[in-house]
């Protein structure tokens, strides 16, 4: 994936943040913390939680934030942890964001994720993004791999929409999908969204 994408997925994220009011905000797979700097740097954010669970990413992230205004860097707090587990101090947050985080996990753990952030942490709302498979080609990824060897499995516009779906559907969240980073007219975008609004809020 080229940097220019890469930012282009981050300001479709901070656009859909934005969107959504939110003042306070998770970054769950928070990574390096390429997420989180930009949201620290948005004034109407009053708190920003960043979870990782590869400690040396982590510490890359920590290491980063020192680059930022003492103002902006109160406002983040990072930690150490498993996106798959429930963390009961994590309740209560406007808007959780998983940016290209659930094509790294196993199968088997995504319906723990969706435990663990819609049924129990219950954000407001929820955005996650993950590559859009049908735009690989233009990528020139070859049909046989993937984009990423740390990927499990990528997944076409129908089968992410069917998943966001049923998650909406299980935990009592409406659910919108779109397409970011480019907009091919037959394939979409190299990356898809989909923003979650917790029903009944």
């Amino acid at each position: 994936m080229t940097t220019a994408l890469h930012e282009e997925r981050l300001a479709a994220v901070l656009a859909a943040v934005a969107e959504t009011g939110a003042r306070t905000v998770l970054d769950l797979g928070c990574g390096a913390g390429d997420l989180v700097l930009r949201l620290a740097e948005q004034p109407e954010i009053l708190r920003i939680t960043g979870i990782e669970i590869d400690a040396a990413r982590l510490r890359l992230a920590q290491e980063r934030l020192k680059d930022l205004p003492r103002t902006a860097r109160m406002r983040v707090q990072l930690a150490c942890a498993s996106l798959t587990q429930a963390h009961p101090v994590l309740g209560g947050y406007d808007c959780a964001c998983l940016v290209e985080v659930i094509e790294h996990l196993p199968p088997a753990d995504i319906n723990r994720l969706e435990r663990a952030v819609f049924a129990m942490m219950r954000p407001a709302h929820v955005i996650v993004t993950t590559p859009n498979a049908e735009y690989n080609p233009v990528l020139g990824v070859p049909a046989h791999r993937m984009r990423h060897p740390g990927h499990r499995f990528e997944w076409d516009r129908p089968r992410f929409a069917r998943w966001a779906g049923g998650v909406a559907a299980r935990t009592g969240y409406a659910v919108a999908c779109r397409d970011i980073c480019g907009a091919h007219p037959g394939l979409g975008g190299a990356s898809q969204m989909a923003l979650f609004s917790r029903s009944g809020r």
